[in-house]
């Protein structure tokens, strides 16, 4: 440890540490546009600059290292007035439209304008034109918004390996856009939403489908349904204020009912069928034969990723359905059967923490004779804009239960709001099938947290079944790479596409830290510890459905409501 002197306090900081890393661990605040905190710094915007005694111009606080004895200044006047004039700057050329700005009252420009007591525009000239890109199913790219801080770029390239975008152009005229420029549609671009959780403007942004939702909710003649991903009730909270890894389901699902939905379902009970069928894959693929490890297939953004950079690993991916379309085709088949509801009047409404789940929706193996499983997605932060909207107070509503048939889940299911959820998941279940015995039910500690790559070989019965969990594509990648070069002890890899898994999607609150989302999955691993239903294949409502409906695992029905295929494609398709 070194000492420093920061506005005029002795403190003390950790010798390499950057000065402004040494000024948040000490709760100094100074701010910043471009820096991600786990990734080397880039020094883009400047905004970070600090007066150090004795070292001439503005520092970088960023990227200049602590030094012993050194006297800073982080808010002298002529640091206060560089970062003004680089607000007012960035704000020259910005569009006026904060009011209609999807990310008004949440846009990290605009909270600096304010702090900073920008009232007037000191610095005119001719605009930049951009058009705006809404060729993506999932995401809306608006240039005309984007300050150049450079931190989608270095998401999507540094943590996802995607490198869909990049600088453009050069000087006054550069641009973060993708390959030639062309829409995202037709981009690498695999839907995850992660370049959004990183912008600190509107310059990305979800596609909006509330319009969709609200017509819905007002026509007589829809039936309209709704299902919420496990990882949302432990995130919404924060929406409002509350602290993070809040668990509101019961009155997430009051809301809902208040909202007009006619019925309410868990997507937690399609992830317990997801795991009836994954488990029996994986189960029949070690027992006759299949290529192995298999892979896991619930994360949209994930096939994507596969389709266009490892096809070679298409036939190790599982075939089952991901629980928001297994949930929709068991909805507009047995439901819409037994309820005596044509399939066409039901409006299928799923609440997710991911943008890529729109994408998902919209894939054409989930459309069946002109009727989608999914007819519209919304992120969590659509749904907190949707109980605004209506103005609901979550503090009032009494919690309430999801419908039958499809209400009731085990905390397996819920614990695919987590990386390594589903793996844990699908070992219940898989040990189940192989052995006819019950797994302990207790947590495997190896495939639990935030690392980015976690490995367990377990005995079930004979067998020593070895398995990997990846969370972020950069992280699955290497991962592939592995098995590629000869790596061949993994039977089953799970593979969420988010940092952390849907607990960190891309539809997931904005400005959450890392505390935010550890404290998310300590909730998940709370439910699983507390709930009495622990496993997949003893969820009575899962049984029912089989005995019902589907038959078996695997079965001829089965396979034709919850198991797809993939083709492979080219990076710009």
């Amino acid at each position: 440890m070194i000492t420093i002197e920061v506005n005029n306090q002795t403190i003390e900081a950790k010798s390499g540490q950057t000065i402004l890393a040494a000024l948040k661990a000490a709760g100094v605040t100074v701010p910043t546009l471009c820096h991600l905190d786990d990734l080397p710094p880039s020094g883009a915007c400047r905004m970070c600059v600090v007066e150090v005694e004795g070292r001439g111009g503005l520092i970088p606080s960023c990227a200049y290292p602590v030094a012993e004895g050194m006297k800073i200044k982080t808010h002298s006047p002529r640091v206060v007035r560089a970062r003004k004039t680089i607000i007012e700057l960035l704000l020259a050329d910005h569009p006026d439209d904060c009011l209609y700005c999807v990310r008004s009252g949440n846009c990290e420009l605009q909270k600096l304008a304010e702090q900073y007591g920008v009232r007037e525009r000191r610095f005119t000239g001719a605009r930049s034109s951009h058009h705006l890109d809404t060729s993506s199913p999932s995401i809306v790219r608006d240039p005309a918004k984007c300050i150049l801080c450079g931190r989608c770029v270095r998401v999507c390239e540094e943590i996802q390996g995607v490198s869909c975008i990049d600088f453009l152009g050069r000087g006054s005229r550069t641009i973060v856009g993708t390959a030639f420029n062309q829409g995202l549609n037709v981009s690498s671009c695999i839907h995850c939403g992660q370049c959004i959780l990183a912008c600190p403007t509107g310059a990305l942004r979800e596609q909006d489908c509330l319009k969709e939702v609200f017509n819905a909710l007002k026509d007589p003649d829809t039936f309209v349904v709704v299902q919420h991903a496990p990882s949302v009730s432990v995130s919404l909270a924060e929406e409002f204020g509350m602290k993070p890894g809040v668990d509101v389901c019961g009155i997430m699902t009051a809301a809902l009912r208040q909202l007009g939905f006619d019925r309410v379902f868990d997507t937690g009970f399609s992830a317990d069928l997801t795991i009836m069928e994954e488990a029996s894959e994986l189960a029949r693929r070690i027992r006759q034969g299949g290529p192995l490890p298999m892979l896991t297939s619930c994360s949209p953004g994930w096939i994507k990723f596969v389709e266009q950079f490892y096809p070679d690993f298409m036939p190790h991916l599982s075939t089952c359905k991901s629980p928001q379309q297994m949930m929709g085709a068991i909805l507009k088949s047995y439901f819409a059967e037994t309820e005596g509801i044509d399939p066409a009047r039901i409006f299928s409404v799923s609440i997710m923490p991911c943008t890529a789940k729109k994408f998902e929706a919209q894939r054409p193996e989930m459309i069946h004779d002109g009727i989608a499983d999914i007819d519209a997605v919304i992120t969590t932060r659509e749904f907190a804009k949707l109980i605004r909207a209506h103005g609901l107070e979550l503090s009032r509503l009494a919690p309430d239960v999801a419908d039958s048939p499809f209400g009731m889940r085990s905390s397996a299911g819920k614990l695919f709001g987590a990386t390594g959820g589903v793996m844990e998941a699908a070992l219940r279940t898989a040990h189940y099938l192989l052995t006819g015995s019950e797994m302990p039910i207790e947590p495997i500690k190896e495939l639990r947290g935030l690392k980015g790559i976690k490995r367990a070989h377990l005995q079930i019965g004979e067998l020593q079944v070895g398995v990997a969990v990846a969370s972020n594509l950069s992280n699955a990648r290497a991962l592939l790479d592995e098995i590629a070069a000869g790596r061949s002890d993994l039977h089953f890899i799970e593979v969420m596409t988010c940092p952390g898994g849907c607990i960190n999607g891309g539809g997931q609150p904005l400005h959450a830290d890392p505390q935010a989302i550890s404290e998310r999955m300590k909730r998940l691993y709370k439910i699983d510890r507390d709930d009495p239903l622990h496993c997949s294949h003893n969820n009575p409502e899962i049984i029912r459905l089989y005995r019902d409906y589907l038959g078996e695992p695997l079965g001829e029905r089965s396979h034709q409501l919850l198991h797809t295929h993939y083709s492979e494609r080219t990076v710009y398709a």
